[in-house]
């Protein structure tokens, strides 16, 4: 019987090269697009499930009220680690982690820079990092131990033995390598290097900075056996080590498991919602299953609309004794052996895209033939296609009764509502949501990158302070400025595009008690006005030669002065972390954080801050000068003042530009799944389209001997379509808007849903529509009458 599938399958391909190919196409397109998604799908759930101890491994949060709701964050107090190992004997180890900026590593007269983490002890005994050689639990045991991925120990060593060997950081103490892991997998939220040991961080910066700070992020991992539930109000008694402010507060830590990082992670007021990436995952598992379902609907509607070529094949299999079932076994395993060959279609399409699909997703993501779960998921899925393809089919054709498909009296094309009809709406509701929500992620895009910033970013580059930059910083200014490389020059906490420190308790005249405002800290030291291109409303900018206690002065904005409600703010002081600054400037808001939030009470504090120190130089270029020209010079003073660093610049525009990636993705990778959804439809529809024109053609045959014209037989046989796509609009338009309005709650600054976007998609439907059936309804149009009413 197999056999003789193979032969019918064959035997049909060559009489219907056109159909079977489309056939085939449509239905390798639609599996190729969900293998590609449940990649993703796949990678994104697996995040950091590859720890032996995963389900004892748990990150501490923060939990407190500020302005009027409970906010929860992932960092807490560099404290929190060694006191939940040493006084809660339900914890095994504890282990903080601060994430390090470029470091300048030396061996011999090699230097790179790279980027890493300093961690505690217990780091790599709580997370399964496989390592190529040293001993997790001993490998960061001494000040001056460091542990080095393997691509690292490659780019330093070479093909050299790296175990034991020294390295010289920030040209100032050696370390010698203890250990060395394989490369970190691509499903892992930690991203490192090397790493430090915690006790080496004496030698630098990130000392325990007390109770009041919490930017440390903090993991656990409990001992076997140990019940969570029991054990995470237990943790609620770190609370006596707050600050009586914060116990006020209602201030709280708790404990959230390895399993809900990567997906989950939202709060709101303080509880974990339905939101985080899990939505994200779980909207593209949706679109993948309909995808796959568009494509079967595809291969129901082809195979159906040919009905008539294989009606009598039934007919006279039935005559000399076939059984429905055994016609409709025959015609499931036509449709998995059809299913199987567009599988392997599916996978060159996927090995073919999968280095431009990474790239667009900023993943590593591949078909792993190596492992044997591929082997059985794979037969799985085409066995899975095959049989939803060819249900309908089957069924549909072996249902046919002997007399009537004989006689031709069988069919019934004009039926108000067929089965391919409905599936032709479902079709293109799926394409035409897909159209309308793509519409409108690329108007939030744009509605938040046509937002005013509040600086000017032309021409403005930052570089971080490193090596002999902070020594040396007065002279790299005047330099620049005094050979007209840069018009002005300033030194900050951090770029313009990024809050590096927040927090509240601030103190100032007139100051409501049960005010919990949270204020944006900045820190500059003069000229940050000009050199961003700040806008001043009241005061004026740092001036430390001319005004020198601007030391510890403070700029406000406007949403700052909201909060403060001063009427005359110059003059007026405000305390925060130990220091009474003086405001003598105010300035329009301008975006620090995200775009798609309003922005933010900000404090840009002056350069005696004890708890911020300048880690940016902010560089605005001459505008006169090419930007090449001004960057080769710049490079040049940079190598004379730092000469063991490299000169590692980043234009303020292209790091504004970063905020939009993720929407700037999402909304591609809708575009591209819209398109391949209306492709198929498409497909779906041809096949309607020349189903109609097959059962119509002796109806059309008498409508030309009486006179009708081709446009009028070519709009008789549109306009049905037409009706079925303005149905499918119908019922998509409710559903994108709903789904739409859900997505653009998450942003504060958003986009207002307008009508013309479903009139546009309405439109787009109807056009492509009436383009796919066009060539059929014009070639059944122009056929003789003679050819086709002469077997009458």
């Amino acid at each position: 019987m197999i056999r003789n599938i193979f032969k019918l399958v064959y035997r049909n391909f060559l009489h219907n090269k056109g159909f079977s190919a489309i056939n085939i196409i449509g239905l390798a397109i639609g599996m190729a697009a969900a293998i590609l998604i449940m990649l993703w799908i796949q990678n994104e759930a697996s995040y950091d499930e590859f720890h032996a101890h995963k389900d004892r491994i748990y990150e501490v949060w923060n939990r407190v009220p500020i302005e009027g709701k409970v906010t929860c964050w992932n960092s807490v107090s560099s404290l929190t680690g060694p006191i939940l190992e040493k006084d809660f004997p339900e914890v095994e180890r504890a282990a903080r982690v601060k994430l390090n900026s470029n470091f300048l590593f030396s061996v011999n007269d090699k230097k790179v820079m790279k980027s890493g983490a300093t961690v505690d002890t217990g780091f790599l005994q709580i997370f399964s990092f496989p390592m190529l050689k040293g001993n997790p639990a001993t490998a960061l045991n001494d000040v001056h131990s460091i542990v080095l991925t393997e691509k690292m120990a490659k780019s330093l060593f070479g093909n050299e033995e790296a175990m034991g060997k020294i390295i010289k950081i920030e040209n100032r103490d050696n370390f010698t390598v203890t250990g060395v892991l394989k490369d970190l997998p691509g499903n892992t939220r930690f991203n490192f290097e090397y790493l430090l040991p915690w006790s080496s961080l004496k030698y630098g910066e990130g000392q325990d900075l007390g109770w009041n700070d919490n930017s440390t992020p903090t993991y656990v991992m409990l001992k076997p056996n140990v019940n969570y539930a029991a054990f995470a109000p237990k943790i609620k008694e770190l609370k006596q080590h707050y600050s009586s402010e914060a116990k006020m507060m209602k201030w709280e830590m708790f404990i959230y498991p390895l399993s809900r990082w990567r997906l989950y992670s939202s709060f709101t007021n303080g509880v974990e919602d339905n939101g985080g990436r899990n939505t994200f995952v779980s909207i593209f598992g949706i679109i993948a299953g309909l995808i796959l379902l568009i494509a079967c609907i595809n291969f129901m509607n082809l195979s159906t609309a040919r009905s008539e070529k294989r009606a009598k094949e039934v007919g006279i299999r039935k005559v000399v004794g076939a059984g429905k079932s055994a016609l409709i076994s025959q015609f499931i395993a036509e449709s998995v052996l059809i299913a199987f060959l567009a599988g392997i279609i599916a996978i060159i399409i996927v090995q073919i895209s999968l280095p431009g699909y990474n790239e667009l997703v900023e993943k590593k993501l591949f078909i792993d033939f190596g492992n044997v779960y591929t082997w059985v998921i794979f037969p799985g899925f085409v066995l899975f296609t095959g049989l939803l393809a060819g249900s309908y089919p089957a069924f549909f054709l072996s249902s046919f009764q002997p007399v009537k498909v004989l006689k031709g009296t069988f069919k019934k094309a004009n039926a108000l509502v067929t089965p391919r009809k409905a599936l032709v709406v479902l079709q293109f509701t799926c394409a035409t949501m897909l159209i309308i929500c793509t519409i409108i992620v690329k108007q939030q895009i744009d509605y938040a990158t046509d937002r005013t910033t509040g600086y000017n970013r032309d021409n403005l580059i930052y570089h971080f302070m490193t090596g002999d930059i902070p020594k040396n910083y007065t002279l790299i200014k005047n330099e620049l400025i005094q050979s007209g490389i840069a018009t002005s020059v300033t030194k900050t906490n951090s770029p313009l595009t990024e809050r590096w420190s927040n927090g509240w308790g601030q103190n100032w005249e007139g100051k409501d008690p049960n005010d919990k405002t949270s204020f944006d800290r900045y820190l500059s030291d003069e000229g940050l006005g000009v050199t961003a291109g700040l806008q001043f409303i009241k005061g004026r900018d740092f001036d430390l030669e001319k005004f020198p206690t601007d030391s510890t002065g403070l700029i406000i904005n406007e949403s700052s002065l909201k909060v403060m409600k001063f009427k005359d703010p110059l003059g007026k002081v405000v305390s925060d972390l130990g220091i009474d600054w003086h405001i003598v400037g105010v300035i329009k808001d301008f975006i620090l954080t995200s775009p798609y939030e309003p922005t933010r009470p900000i404090l840009i504090c002056g350069a005696k801050s004890r708890f911020m120190t300048f880690k940016v130089m902010q560089i605005k270029l001459n505008g006169n000068n090419a930007t090449t020209q001004n960057l080769k010079k710049a490079a040049a003073i940079f190598a004379r003042y730092n000469p063991d660093y490299p000169f590692e610049y980043k234009f303020v525009d292209e790091a504004y530009a970063e905020k939009f990636d993720n929407e700037r993705r999402q909304g591609t990778l809708a575009a591209l799944f819209a398109g391949l959804t209306i492709f198929i439809s498409c497909l779906g529809l041809f096949g309607l389209a020349t189903y109609m024109a097959e059962n119509r053609i002796k109806e059309i045959g008498v409508r030309k001997v009486l006179g009708a014209s081709v446009t009028s037989i070519t709009t008789l046989l549109s306009k049905d379509f037409v009706k079925l796509v303005i149905i499918s609009f119908l019922i998509a338009a409710p559903l994108a808007y709903w789904s739409m309005y859900k997505w653009l709650q998450n942003y504060e600054y958003r986009v207002s849903i307008q009508w013309w976007v479903f009139s546009l998609a309405c439109l787009l439907s109807v056009t492509i529509a009436i383009l796919t059936v066009s060539y059929q309804a014009i070639k059944a149009a122009l056929l003789n009458p003679v050819d086709s009413l002469k077997k009458e």
